[in-house]
Formats: C-alpha cells, sequence, structure tokens
C-alpha cells in the first residue's frame, strides 16, 4: 500500500460495523498479543505499520526503488496453494464489513473469503492455586488438566504439556514414581512443587485468524 491507501484502510477499519459483546463479556480484557486488527488501529493510526502491516524488508521486484508504505502479508494455507491466510489480520468486524474492508488492500479487489475472521474466548485455570504438581484438580483428583487451559502458550508448548499430564497419568494407573521435570525446564517450572509460572492469567479474549 502506498500512504492513501493505507489512510483510507485505517478510516474504513475504524469506521466499519463490529461484533459488540454481550454484557457479561465486556469486562474481558484483550490478550495483547494477539488483537484485532480494527482495536490496533483504534490505538493509533501508525500502530499496524509498526505491527502485521510493517513495511520492513520487502522490495517490489517490478519497481525496486519505490517502498511501500504498509504491506499485507499472506500465508499459504493449504497444499494446493488456492487459500491463503492474510498474516495477523484477527477480527471482530461484521463479515460484510470483512469483505468490503478487504477488498480495499491492492490485489485483492476480487478476492473470493473462504472463511471470514471471527474472536473466541480463551480460559485459563488458576494452576497454581487449584491444580497439584502433577496437574491434577486438587478438588477432584480423579481429574487431569493439560494444553492451554493450563498456562501454557504455544502448540508445542500445549503439546508437551499434554504429553507430561499422560506420563503422570499412566505413572498413577502402573503404580510407579511419578517424577516431575527438572525445575530448570519450562515445564518443570510450572508443573513442579515449587511453581515459578507466572500466577494464572485471567480470561481473556483472544482472536482467531482465518
Amino acid at each position: 500500500m502506498d500512504k492513501d491507501q493505507y489512510e483510507a484502510f485505517i478510516d474504513a477499519l475504524l469506521g466499519g460495523d463490529k461484533t459488540e459483546f454481550k454484557d457479561w463479556e465486556k469486562d474481558t480484557p484483550y490478550f495483547d498479543g494477539c488483537l484485532p486488527i480494527e482495536v490496533m488501529a483504534e490505538r493509533g493510526r501508525e500502530t499496524l505499520r509498526h505491527g502485521p502491516m510493517k513495511p520492513v524488508g520487502l522490495t517490489n521486484e517490478h519497481n525496486p526503488t519505490v517502498k511501500p508504505y504498509a504491506i499485507v502479508q499472506l500465508r499459504q494455507d493449504n497444499a494446493l496453494a488456492t487459500l491463503y491466510n492474510m498474516v495477523g489480520f484477527q477480527t471482530k468486524l461484521k463479515y460484510g464489513a470483512q469483505q468490503a474492508i478487504f477488498r480495499m488492500i491492492p490485489g485483492l479487489e476480487n478476492a473470493e473469503f473462504a472463511r471470514l475472521g471471527g474472536i473466541h474466548r480463551n480460559t485459563f485455570l488458576n494452576s497454581p492455586v487449584v491444580l497439584d504438581h502433577t496437574l491434577r484438580l486438587k478438588a477432584e483428583p480423579r481429574l487431569r488438566f493439560a494444553g492451554q487451559i493450563t498456562g501454557v502458550e504455544g502448540y508445542v508448548e500445549s503439546a508437551a504439556c499434554g504429553l507430561m499430564t499422560g506420563r503422570f497419568a499412566a505413572a498413577q494407573y502402573l503404580d510407579t514414581p511419578i517424577e516431575s521435570p527438572p525445575q530448570t525446564t519450562a515445564l518443570g517450572g510450572f508443573a513442579g512443587p515449587h511453581y515459578r509460572w507466572p500466577p494464572c492469567r485471567k480470561t481473556q479474549f483472544s482472536t482467531h485468524e482465518h
């Protein structure tokens, strides 16, 4: 995008129809690492140019002397290369507004949208308080928790937490000693008897990228 295109895009984001939260959702904070693009735009017109639309490291091979004012990254989303994801474009714009506004992006004027963006709610347990060092629920020890709900973040971390919880469950079933990971490891700091994981985050809104 050049400057005029970017400014028009920001105006459209700020003025676009957005999904409203229910009364019981309104006090729930966003997760700052995954903000909707229109919320970032509300924090300042240049915010997106320093975030997902940062125009750094790219050169137009057809006109290498002209640098873009802002960019939109597309990420291949399937093996056939028929679907692409707009990177960092989480949003709570209504579907009609999404299609109209995103078609303002140069090159996407005639885009067909297979999926549109949405927003979901992530809930985290206060793990250091309610879980023991083998990730059992203290109030109901027959239940164990794993993955994102325990407070870990990321696909690898969630998978590792699930594997660890499975080992704890297997060891209990086989009546063998249960050992927590070393305290020097990320999961050990979380699941060990002396928690070093940050106190549980409150329920937060994050957004799902489509």
